[in-house]
């Protein structure tokens, strides 16, 4: 699960990363008495308007904006408040932005210069080790430093039975290039974060950039997190940090209705209870003459619920020109999701494209004759060949 800057900064507080500070708002007026407060908490006379969007490279598209008094933070955060911000990772329709977040300005002049660096967080999933990338190229687009300048960057490897050691975040520290009391606060730095990440059952904490100070503090500027929803049931206050409105509305649907679903670029959409069915249907697809819509497991325990939800998610694809079913009566008896089937195909009215159900295991036949005598239009299959060959007849 995806956070946004502002509550990702919040985790990092609560564990002792020092942060850029600044306050979240959705109004014009909100942003100006948060200007107001950056002023009276941090005395910063500059402060910098950034859209909160769930997508990376918002300077790029316009979405971060230095503001040197009220009237420009008046101007930015109308200028940003509701655009449409496209980034390279948005794609072309881009994201509205809801929020922004008005932060201090950190880029104070001082004794030394200011440094800018990157530092992320993940699991090497080749060793299930977590890892620590760093490199002293912050603020630009780390894919560009790793193709040109690989040996920028760095890596270490922590193994998670011991944890972070102390020579390791003294290593990080020392490759950065930092020494005196910036190699003192980058160690401190590097140990919160770890732990952070570790604490949080996160995939990935990324900090782009990284700040040195012009007095040697090292802080979080940006703050990208992801969260492990497998273990969000382990982090209810977490788990109430989703932002619905910044993903796609198809999804939250499916999530809501606990189904696992997958938006692919095909022409049939399919149905199955199970994740190494849904593969091997989609291979069916392919086989076919089709292109799969989508991967759509509703898993053990299928019935008229499932199915209907099911049903309606994909029929908002308007490239799906057919549906395939394919349930395996295991724990759930095909007669019952036959007559989910129906009881589905009647609730929602008319169908505009064929569907194919495939029901084999218990009470299959019983299932193929509930299908064939409903009167509706749905082609009913027990074999998987019979149901690759229905999808090849849709389709001519």
């Amino acid at each position: 699960m995806n956070i946004h800057e502002y509550q990702g900064k919040e985790i990092l507080k609560s564990f002792g990363v020092a942060v850029q500070e600044g306050v979240v708002a959705d109004t014009v007026e909100q942003a100006v008495e948060a200007a107001k407060k950056m002023k009276t908490d941090y005395n910063s006379d500059w402060v910098v308007i950034k859209a909160q969007i769930h997508a990376g490279g918002r300077g790029k598209g316009g979405g971060v904006k230095l503001a040197k008094n009220l009237d420009e933070v008046k101007e930015r955060a109308t200028a940003i408040l509701g655009m449409q911000l496209v980034t390279p990772q948005t794609g072309p329709e881009g994201k509205k932005v809801n929020k922004i977040l008005v932060a201090q300005d950190v880029y104070y002049p001082g004794a030394s210069e200011t440094k800018e660096f990157y530092i992320s967080v993940l699991l090497n999933r080749s060793n299930g080790r977590n890892i620590i990338m760093y490199s002293t190229e912050g603020g630009m687009d780390i894919e560009e430093v790793a193709e040109h300048t690989p040996h920028l960057i760095f890596k270490e490897e922590i193994d998670p039975k011991v944890g972070l050691q102390g020579f390791q975040a003294r290593k990080i520290a020392f490759n950065l290039g930092l020494s005196g009391g910036a190699f003192k606060e980058m160690v401190k730095f590097v140990t919160a974060l770890y732990k952070a990440y570790d604490s949080t059952d996160s995939s990935m904490f990324e900090i782009n950039p990284v700040l040195k100070t012009s007095d040697d503090k090292i802080i979080a500027v940006d703050a990208k997190v992801d969260l492990d929803e497998n273990a969000l049931f382990r982090h209810p206050d977490y788990a109430a940090m989703r932002d619905k409105l910044e993903e796609d509305p198809t999804d939250v649907e499916a999530s809501e209705s606990n189904l696992n679903y997958v938006k692919l670029d095909g022409n049939v959409g399919c149905m199955v209870n199970g994740a190494g069915l849904a593969m091997a249907t989609m291979d069916i697809i392919k086989i076919a003459g089709g292109e799969p819509a989508n991967f759509l497991d509703v898993g053990g325990t299928a019935n008229a619920q499932t199915v209907k939800a099911g049903f309606n998610i994909i029929l908002k694809d308007p490239n799906v020109k057919a549906i395939l079913i394919n349930i395996f009566g295991g724990i759930v008896r095909c007669d019952r999701v036959a007559q989910g089937v129906i009881d589905a195909y009647n609730e929602i009215g008319n169908v505009p494209v064929p569907i194919i159900c495939r029901l084999q295991g218990t009470n299959a036949e019983e299932a193929k004759k509930l299908i064939d005598e409903s009167g509706l239009k749905v082609y009913s299959a027990i074999a998987l060949q019979d149901a690759s060959d229905l999808v090849t007849k849709v389709l001519a």
